[in-house]
C-alpha cells in the first residue's frame, strides 16, 4: 500500500468522479484508476460502487476514508512540521513557565521577539515547577523559563539568565515597614503568607527561614504571587516575593517593601531543554534571543 494510493482514494471520495479527481491530482484517469483497483486488490474489498456516472463510497469505503483521511492530515503536519524545524523564522515555540514569570517577563520577552519575527507563534504552558520539567521531559513542550534552575538533573540542561533578589513584604502599617532593610529573623514570630507545597517559591522562603534559625508559622496560602501580595498588604500577614512580582503591581493595596539581609534571598531564573535532543530551529532562534538578551542586559 502507498501514500500516492490512499491520496488518490481520498481525491475519488471526495469527487465521487475518477476523472474529475485526475484532474485535480494532474495525471491521467487511467493511472488513478489504476491505483484505485490495486488498492481494492490489496484490501481484498470493493471501495466504490457506481451510482449513475458517479461513484460511490461502500460501507467499506466509508470507514476506510475516515481513518485514511486522519493518516494523511497527520502527515500532511508532519511534513509541515519538519520545513517549520529547519525555517527559524516559521513554526511554533512551545514554552513553558511559572506563573510567577507571566506577569510581565515572558510577555515582554515574546514581544520583543514578536517584533523581529511576526510570523513565528507560539503555545504556551504555564505550570508548577514539577509539573514544568515533567511536561519538558515527555515533550508537552521544547522551552521552559524555570526557577530555581535545575543544576543537577540527568534529563534537561540549559542556562541560568539570572539571580533575582527576594524581598520582605510587609503591611504599610507594620512596626518595621519604614525600615530599608531588615534581618530575616526579625520576622520570626510573625505569621507568613505563602504558596503551597507545590510551588518552588514556598521551598525557598521556607529554606531561607530555617537558615535564619526558625521555621515559619503559615497564616494562609495561596497560588499566584498577586493572591500574596493582596493579603500581604490586607494586614494577613508577611511574606517574601522576588523583586518583578512587586514591579507588575497595578492595584492600590500596595505591601512595604523591605530588603533582606542575613541571609540574602536570592532565586535562579533559567531556560531548559531537555537534553541530548536538538531542538526545532525556531526553538533554538528563541533560546539563543533569550540568552543574548540577558547577557546584553547586564
Amino acid at each position: 500500500m502507498e501514500l500516492r494510493q490512499l491520496i488518490y482514494f481520498v481525491k475519488v471520495a471526495k469527487k465521487q468522479h475518477v476523472t474529475k479527481a485526475a484532474e485535480e491530482l494532474h495525471v491521467a484517469q487511467s493511472a488513478v484508476s489504476r491505483q484505485i483497483h490495486q488498492l481494492e486488490e490489496e484490501l481484498g474489498v470493493k471501495l466504490f460502487i457506481p451510482k449513475g456516472r458517479n461513484l460511490q463510497l461502500t460501507p467499506a469505503g466509508k470507514l476506510f476514508l475516515r481513518r485514511i483521511e486522519s493518516i494523511i492530515s497527520q502527515f500532511d503536519k508532519a511534513v509541515q512540521e519538519v520545513h517549520e524545524f529547519m525555517d527559524p523564522e516559521l513554526g511554533e515555540i512551545r514554552l513553558g513557565f511559572p506563573h510567577s514569570l507571566g506577569v510581565d517577563f515572558v510577555p515582554l520577552l515574546v514581544s520583543k521577539f514578536k517584533k523581529s519575527h511576526p510570523n513565528v507563534k507560539f503555545r504556551f504552558k504555564q505550570g508548577k515547577y514539577n509539573t514544568l520539567i515533567k511536561s519538558l521531559k515527555i515533550g508537552d513542550i521544547d522551552l521552559a523559563l524555570i526557577s530555581p534552575f535545575p543544576e543537577h538533573d540527568e534529563f534537561v540542561t540549559g542556562e541560568i539568565l539570572l539571580i533575582e533578589e527576594l524581598f520582605a513584604i510587609l503591611p504599610q502599617d507594620h512596626a518595621l515597614s519604614n525600615e530599608k532593610e531588615i534581618s530575616l529573623s526579625k520576622l520570626k514570630d510573625e505569621s507568613f503568607v505563602l504558596f503551597n507545597e507545590e510551588y518552588s517559591l514556598r521551598t525557598i522562603v521556607w529554606d531561607a527561614c530555617e537558615k535564619a534559625g526558625f521555621t515559619p508559622t503559615i497564616g494562609f496560602e495561596g497560588e499566584e504571587t498577586d493572591t500574596i501580595r493582596g493579603l500581604v498588604a490586607a494586614g494577613m500577614g508577611v511574606s517574601l516575593l522576588p523583586d518583578m512580582a512587586l514591579k507588575s503591581c497595578l492595584t492600590s493595596l500596595q505591601p512595604a517593601k523591605i530588603k533582606v539581609t542575613d541571609p540574602v534571598v536570592n532565586r535562579s531564573i533559567g531556560i531548559i531543554h531537555r537534553k541530548g535532543e536538538k531542538l526545532p530551529l525556531v526553538a533554538d532562534f528563541f533560546k539563543r534571543f533569550i540568552i543574548e538578551n540577558f547577557k546584553s542586559s547586564i
